[in-house]
């Protein structure tokens, strides 16, 4: 199953996101956040992989899972934040859910925005706000078997960071 929609709201048209079980293309999505915009001079993306160790186990795969409308809504209100922060021209967001293995690519946030910081930071903040409000669910695959995973207390100390800004 697949949910995507660009986001409208206060956004502008080219901001987009979506929550789906296939793969993205990096290089697709960086030449969406440069067409036709001679305005900008900073992209910043981070792609997040599935990665074979978490918190000293060795991780076979991944499984996600969430809940359609409920994500999306949470996604959009955190690239809402972003733009209210940050002046951003675009913003592209995509999360895979559904089983992921090792080395699969979880996450996409892409940023554009006339100046570098403004885009460095944008994409840091948009990540450490997926990291702990965005509704996902994870199932970490071991060698020692399958468990859910926890909010660690890094991910809450990275969204302090931000609440004085």
């Amino acid at each position: 199953m697949t949910d995507s929609s660009n986001v409208s709201d206060s956004h502008s048209d080219f901001d987009f996101l979506s929550v789906q079980e296939q793969d993205f293309d990096v290089a697709f999505e960086y030449a969406q956040l440069r067409e036709n915009n001679s305005q900008d001079g900073a992209i910043v993306f981070f792609s997040g992989l599935v990665r074979d160790f978490n918190q000293g186990n060795d991780v076979t795969g991944l499984y996600l899972e969430h809940y359609p409308a409920m994500t999306e809504k949470a996604l959009a209100k955190i690239i809402e934040e972003a733009k209210s922060r940050w002046p951003l021209s675009r913003v592209r967001l995509i999360h895979r859910v559904g089983q992921l293995y090792l080395s699969d690519q979880i996450v996409f946030v892409g940023v554009s925005s006339s100046h570098r910081e403004a885009a460095f930071e944008a994409c840091h903040f948009i990540m450490d706000y997926l990291k702990k409000k965005a509704p996902f669910w994870k199932k970490e695959t071991t060698k020692k078997g399958d468990w859910w995973v926890e909010s660690l207390e890094k991910d809450e100390k990275a969204l302090d960071k931000w609440q004085d800004q």
